[in-house]
């Protein structure tokens, strides 16, 4: 296996999972069963601020420079995604951001590196491209170019965040890592997917 039959096999074999994360239901979930503009920009920097914490908390436990690089700089992205969304937030000062969730907290358990990087720049990206792309319609539905011209360069990124992970996984993968990059970027995804129906269901 390498980096681009991961990514089609994640995206085939989890196709369902990834649909119900940028399908309309995503917006209910995310806002508590009110698609507020509000709520659901409280929400996006909520996942961009955990995303910052999960890939701080990594590049601060390993002895692997590059690889403490490589999380270093997808940490200084998410604190600049969560900036930059907290920025359309009315009443910013007033956001606690939330540090966790389960997709998270699962993924700060990994301590392997092959597997934290299938994981965070892998699954989890697949999920934000999907939750993205809704967030996209979202705005660009009520007429709001700003938010959605965000949404959009946050995807941009995002993608790139992906193609960094599967370039990395690429030049340290081998042999029984593949499969283990495959389950634990899998896993991620279903515990998205999981997440966002039990939000459904709390409604």
């Amino acid at each position: 296996m390498d980096a681009a039959a991961l990514r089609a096999s994640l995206e085939a074999d989890y196709a369902d999972a990834l649909d119900r994360l940028g399908s309309p239901d995503l917006l209910l979930a995310l806002s508590g069963g009110d698609p507020d503009p509000t709520a659901l920009l409280v929400a996006a920097a909520d996942s961009e601020y955990a995303a910052r914490e999960t890939f701080r908390e990594w590049a601060a436990d390993t002895d692997d420079a590059t690889l403490r690089e490589t999380f270093e700089a997808v940490a200084e992205q998410e604190a600049d995604h969560c900036r930059r969304v907290r920025d359309e937030i009315p009443d910013a000062a007033s956001h606690d951001p939330e540090r966790s969730g389960p997709m998270h907290a699962y993924l700060r358990g990994r301590s392997d590196p092959i597997q934290r990087i299938a994981g965070g720049m892998v699954g989890r990206t697949l999920v934000s491209l999907r939750t993205h792309a809704r967030l996209i319609q979202f705005f660009e539905g009520r007429d709001s170019g700003d938010r959605a011209a965000l949404f959009r360069d946050l995807r941009a990124e995002t993608e790139t965040c992906l193609d960094d992970g599967l370039a990395t996984l690429d030049a340290r993968a081998d042999g029984d890592d593949w499969a283990a990059a495959e389950a634990v970027a899998g896993y991620t995804i279903t515990l998205a997917a999981d997440d966002l129906d039990d939000a459904l269901r709390d409604l």
